[in-house]
């Protein structure tokens, strides 16, 4: 039997343009795009119809798996939680970003990450899921334990992006010793002694460590064609570096140079929406909306608000000269499904997955509406 849904009165927002009119979706899939009403259907009353949102790097799935520190919610109920705030925000398609090897933060143990994805796998085969799920693995390649972390997740069909990091202290992220020290000292509770002595070990860490994860990390992932992103890349010698890995993304670059060096060697630029909301980083680095201005700003992500992820697009058509509303959501849905070769969806194209959101804004905050996946309502 054949599914078939129109909407009408609506504000499509298509690659490069809005038109006002109607749109059919057949059997999850769209069908037609038209100008003008039709008097069938659901009647959108001028509200906007856009893509549905995909979020490539969210940490938002910890704070409902581990709300306080040394606490574990049950795994099924905290995926639930995640995904029913991420699917009322617009995202229909999530990479859940999975920690592998330690770090700073610290806080969980080996197989805690594993058996997270096996709780996520399990629940979207159980029809308890709104949004499509796939994973994102952090991987500190500083840390001696990356790669027995990694090769817990050896053949799994739902890691899609892999991102190599590195958070030893005095670079990237942190690019002086003082800017590292206001952060992780506080935030740990270390005495000055203390703090010196784990800083040592870290720098130790990342020098013994640090190239050979990247090439045997790297090196797998484009045997099983995974996106490889890099992060807070500070330097033209980082974005080397980053070229030799084949790497397509380029998560957080921490100054302008590194960001125009990777949008110009074909990587796609990402920056978090909360940059852009707040129009600064939380870690003192170059601002989002800068690298907006100055073209080198592919992608966005939610990373801690997902809400962020539909609210931002719309602060930089607002206060961005140049920059219009379509290509503004471009980068939070067509940008990032190419930049993992998610080329089914992203876009509302005849033939393409009916991931949709209606959303309501005359001013401020956008409203999201509804949200349907494969022509499913899910929120």
């Amino acid at each position: 039997m054949t599914a078939e849904t129109v909407f009408t009165n609506a504000r499509i927002v298509l690659e490069d343009s809005i038109v006002s009119g109607s749109i059919q979706i057949i059997d999850g899939k769209i069908a037609d795009i038209s100008a003008g009403n039709v008097h069938t259907g659901e009647n959108f009353e001028g509200d906007y119809l856009i893509p549905g949102l995909v979020e490539l790097h969210t940490d938002h799935l910890e704070q409902h798996y581990s709300p306080r520190p040394g606490v574990r919610w049950n795994a099924t109920a905290a995926i639930q939680a995640h995904d029913a705030q991420v699917a009322s925000s617009g995202i229909t398609t999530v990479f859940d970003c999975l920690r592998m090897g330690a770090d700073e933060d610290g806080g969980f143990e080996h197989g805690e990450m594993r058996a997270m994805a096996d709780a996520i796998a399990a629940a979207g085969a159980e029809g308890r899921l709104r949004s499509e799920h796939l994973l994102h693995l952090r991987c500190e390649v500083s840390a001696d334990n990356v790669m027995q972390h990694f090769a817990d997740f050896e053949n799994d069909p739902h890691v899609r992006l892999v991102s190599l990091m590195d958070h030893a202290p005095g670079q990237r992220q942190f690019q002086t010793m003082e800017q590292y020290t206001l952060y992780y000292q506080k935030k740990r509770g270390l005495s000055d002694e203390a703090f010196a002595r784990f800083c040592a070990k870290r720098q130790e860490e990342s020098a013994r460590n640090s190239t050979p994860h990247r090439l045997a990390i790297s090196k797998v992932c484009s045997e099983r064609g995974i996106t490889i992103a890099s992060h807070d890349d500070a330097t033209l010698d980082h974005v080397g570096e980053a070229i030799e890995n084949g790497v397509r993304l380029a998560e957080f670059p921490t100054s302008f140079d590194a960001a125009k060096a990777s949008h110009e060697a074909g990587m796609s630029v990402l920056m978090g929406a909360p940059n852009v909301v707040r129009g600064k980083s939380h870690s003192g680095n170059i601002a989002a909306r800068d690298l907006a201005e100055r073209g080198v700003l592919d992608v966005l992500s939610s990373d801690y608000v997902p809400l962020s992820l539909l609210y931002a697009p719309f602060v930089l058509a607002d206060e961005v000269e140049g920059i219009t509303l379509p290509t503004a959501l471009a980068m939070v849905t067509s940008t990032p499904a190419k930049s993992v070769s998610l080329n089914d969806r992203g876009r509302i194209a005849t033939g393409l997955r009916a991931d949709l959101v209606r959303v309501h804004r005359e001013q401020g905050v956008p409203v999201v509406r509804a949200v349907w996946r494969e022509g499913r309502r899910v929120a």
